[in-house]
Parts: structure tokens; C-alpha cells; sequence
């Protein structure tokens, strides 16, 4: 790839004019054998630094931030003991200084010249960064053309948000050596930006140009304070609706979804993708949002990407788990919604554990220590529903409904065929409604007879929005 930027390029794009101070202290190679010493400094006037690593902090549009940023023109970008340790210390000021940290890797991986003592300092490494995230500081990383072996195994793997430039190679074993230990090329394609984001690996493709603004809106969800919520509430009593009335309307094309809440009640939104650990699931998307002002991560499902050939299955359960444990380690709020004809009933969903998906998502919406909102947008079906609910306010637009299963499969059961749906529905007290008199839902949000997906989308933000701040009153961030 042509025209990359050194390391220093890189820092003056992302930081601010004028705010890099370096934490880097100078090499010491008194004790290097001649042969490698020669190396080590003919690559440092070859790329103009004096290891492969620099580090240091800056601003990002005001806020402060630290950066560790591989330089590949030094011996590939490869991380030797000495650049270990100066990552190592920079992660840990980092965490002293409680600073969110930005690094971005440019490496073949582990320096070959050092061997093993070197390659152990991956474990150094990653220790390091879970101490940083353990304090509930932000880790981000930017993988560039090439990120291989022990850095992407490492430092490359570790952050809350992965994304890489354009046509990058980034793999685990570098394709020569494949070739070379195997005798045949590895397939071509698999080790690229583009395939990893597809498989939900890495959440984005971003061009090296667009880095600031990706950093920026990060650290504005996760870094700055709320802001009084000001979208206008909506009051009044909700209509006693028929139950049938409120199923038909949520399936009906057109009906707000999750997408129109990010859009119409988001603000700064930036959507992360996949579990990370190699599955994608479009029925569930995660984002880094401002609802009203409110900063949270947002996990929902998707009504536009749920269809009777793409159910909400276990990956997409997984998915979810990963925003909610975003949400815990950041120490953000998390808001869920629930909008879902269903779950996935296939031998796929059994042998991917459905069922424990939905126990575990359960156990993990329960069990976080952050505030919880919960929205029942539209359908609530099943244990696919059921695994995005228990919040600890739960907020549902005035037509929404869960049932345990579609009023058609109930009265499947009950009568023998689909014919008693509308009784059904109406007999087992799916409403919202009904679960606010239940004590279920805490909110309830009402519907106008005629309204577009933006009007409910803001009412729906402004309800959530008011939740959050309520809940989040008097904390410090």
C-alpha cells in the first residue's frame, strides 16, 4: 500500500496541533551485541525514530487522550523487548493518569532477532491494557497495513473498539510464512480489512483520512458528561387499545424501529459490529450513542433485518452480551430494545445454544452493576424478546406487546390451529398496557393515530432519555 503515514504522520493527523508530548525515554543499547546494534540503527535512520513503537499523550479536539502508534519503516513495525516495555509503560501512565487510550498497530509481529524473550512480552503487554480496562478507561485501536502475529494477537485483539484501514492485511500468521511452511499460498482474500469486518471481527473499515472524526465521536459518547435531556416529552394518557389492533400495527411496514431511534433520538452515534470473536449478526446491532443527550450503549433488535430466512439466532445473542459487557467495563448505561417477530427455531439455533444464549443474556441484564433501560419498541416474541427485557426501568411504546409466543403458535396449542390468534392475544394479556398494571413496564409512551417513525422514534429518546437521567443523577463521569 503506497503513501502509508510514519508513526508521526499518524499522531499529527489524530491529535490536536501543538498537544503531543512524547513519554518516550531513549533507548538504551549499551548492552546489544554489535551485530544487531548496527540493525537497530540503521533502521532508526531508516525510519526516524529509535524503536518501533512511539509513545505519548495529546489532544483530541480538547480531550485528552494517549497514544501508543507502531512505525513500520523500524524493522517491520516488530516488537522487541525494548518496545514492549516502552508500550507496557505507556498503557500503565495511561492508566495512572486515567486517560482513554489510542494505539495503532503497523507490524510482522514478534522481533525474530530476540526470540523467545521478546514473544513473552505479549503476555506483559496484554496484561497491561486488561489493567487499563479494568479502571473503565476506553481502549481503541486502528489496525494498518500489516498487522500480523503477536501485535495483532496482543494489543491488536484487546480493544472495545477495533477498526482498520482500507485493504489492510491483518491476520494471525503472515501469509510468506504460510507459503513457506506449507507449500502453498494461503486463500487469498480471508486476511484483509474487508473479510474481518464482514465476519464481525473488527466493528469498521475506516480510510486512515476519517480517523480523527472515528476517534472523536467515540470519546464523545464515552469521555464527555451528559447534557440535560431536550427533546419534549410526550404526556397524556394512552389509548385502551385491542390487542389484535396493537400485534397488526407492530408487524405493519413502516412501524419505527431501532434504526429510526439512533437516527431521530441518537446523537454522535457510532456503531460497533460483530461479537468481535468472528460472528455477525444484522438482526442485532450495538452503538455508542447519545439518547437526549444521554450517553449509553445501545443493543437492539433490529425489526428491518429479521425475516422468516433471517430469525434472531444465538450469534445475534452473543452480539448483544457484547454490548452489555461494553456497557459494565466502560461503565456506561446500557438501553436494549426489544423488537422481534421471534427467534430462530432451526437445528443451526440448537446446536448454537439458543436456549443458553437467551438464559445468559438474561443473567447478564440482571446482573450489571450500571443503569438499565430496557425498550418495548414494537414485538415482543418469545425468549428472543424476553432476553433484551428485564431493565431495571423499562420504558414501552403505547401499541407494543410480549408474548411467550406469536398468538398464532398459542393458539396452536390451545385450539389446534391459528384461527383463535386475536382471542388469544387479547386472553393472555400481551399488551404494554397490561404490563404496566402488572408493574412489568415502568414507562409507557403513547401513540397517536397518525404518526411518522420520527415522531415516535423522538418520543420513545425522550422517554429513555428522562430514565437515564434520572438514573444516572448525582454520578460523576
Amino acid at each position: 500500500m503506497s503513501g502509508r503515514l510514519g508513526a508521526r504522520e499518524l499522531i499529527d493527523l489524530v491529535l490536536d496541533a501543538g498537544t503531543q508530548v512524547s513519554w518516550d525515554r531513549p533507548i538504551d543499547l549499551s548492552g546489544v551485541a554489535p551485530d544487531y546494534r548496527a540493525e537497530l540503527e540503521a533502521a532508526a535512520a531508516k525510519a526516524g525514530t529509535d524503536e518501533s513503537v512511539i509513545t505519548g499523550r495529546g489532544l483530541v479536539r480538547g480531550r485528552p487522550v494517549a497514544v501508543v502508534v507502531n512505525e513500520f519503516r523500524f524493522l517491520a513495525g516488530s516488537i522487541g523487548r525494548a518496545a514492549a516495555a516502552r508500550i507496557v509503560a505507556a498503557v500503565r501512565r495511561a492508566t495512572a493518569e486515567g486517560l482513554p487510550l489510542l494505539a495503532a498497530t503497523a507490524s510482522g509481529g514478534t522481533r525474530m532477532q530476540e526470540g523467545t524473550p521478546a514473544f513473552l512480552q505479549m503476555v506483559e503487554i496484554s496484561r497491561a491494557l486488561m489493567e487499563h480496562r479494568a479502571a473503565g478507561l476506553p481502549y481503541l485501536v486502528y489496525l494498518r497495513h500489516p498487522t500480523t502475529g503477536g501485535v495483532f494477537a496482543s494489543w491488536g485483539s484487546l480493544a472495545h473498539v477495533t477498526v482498520a484501514e482500507p485493504g489492510a492485511l491483518v491476520g494471525f500468521l503472515g501469509p510468506k510464512v504460510y507459503e513457506a511452511l506449507h507449500g502453498s499460498p494461503f486463500p487469498a482474500g480471508v486476511q484483509t480489512a474487508e473479510n474481518l469486518a464482514a465476519h464481525g471481527v473488527i466493528d469498521a473499515v475506516v480510510p486512515v483520512a476519517d480517523l480523527p472524526e472515528l476517534v472523536d465521536r467515540a470519546l464523545g459518547v464515552l469521555v464527555d458528561p451528559p447534557v440535560p435531556p431536550s427533546l419534549p416529552r410526550r404526556l397524556g394518557d394512552v389509548t385502551d387499545r385491542d390487542a389484535w389492533e396493537c400485534i397488526t400495527s407492530t408487524r405493519a411496514e413502516g412501524r419505527a424501529g431501532v434504526r429510526d431511534l439512533l437516527r431521530h433520538g441518537g446523537s454522535g452515534t457510532l456503531r460497533l459490529n460483530g461479537t468481535d470473536g468472528g460472528e455477525r449478526d444484522e438482526s442485532v446491532l450495538i452503538a455508542l450513542t447519545r439518547l437526549d443527550g444521554q450517553p449509553c450503549v445501545v443493543v437492539g433488535q433490529d425489526r428491518s433485518r429479521q425475516d422468516g430466512q433471517n430469525l434472531l439466532g444465538p450469534s445475534a445473542l452473543r452480539q448483544a452480551r457484547r454490548g452489555m459487557r461494553l456497557a459494565e467495563e466502560l461503565r456506561l448505561p446500557l438501553v436494549t430494545v426489544v423488537d422481534t417477530p421471534g427467534a430462530e427455531l432451526s437445528q443451526r439455533a440448537e446446536e448454537g445454544a439458543m436456549a443458553g444464549e437467551i438464559a445468559r443474556c438474561i443473567a447478564a441484564l440482571t446482573t450489571l452493576s450500571v443503569p438499565t433501560v430496557s425498550v418495548l419498541l414494537g414485538q415482543g416474541c418469545g425468549g428472543g424478546a424476553l432476553a433484551l427485557l428485564p431493565a431495571r426501568t423499562v420504558v414501552a411504546a403505547e401499541r407494543s406487546w410480549l408474548s411467550p409466543l406469536p398468538p398464532e403458535g398459542a393458539s396452536v396449542i390451545v385450539h389446534g390451529d391459528v384461527s383463535h390468534a386475536a382471542d388469544m392475544a387479547r386472553r393472555q394479556g400481551v399488551r404494554a398496557i397490561d404490563m404496566q398494571a402488572s408493574g412489568a413496564v415502568h414507562v409507557l409512551v403513547p401513540e397517536a393515530d397518525a404518526e411518522t417513525p420520527a415522531d415516535l422514534a423522538i418520543a420513545v429518546a425522550a422517554a429513555c432519555g428522562e430514565a437515564l437521567a434520572a438514573a444516572t443523577a448525582g454520578s460523576v463521569r
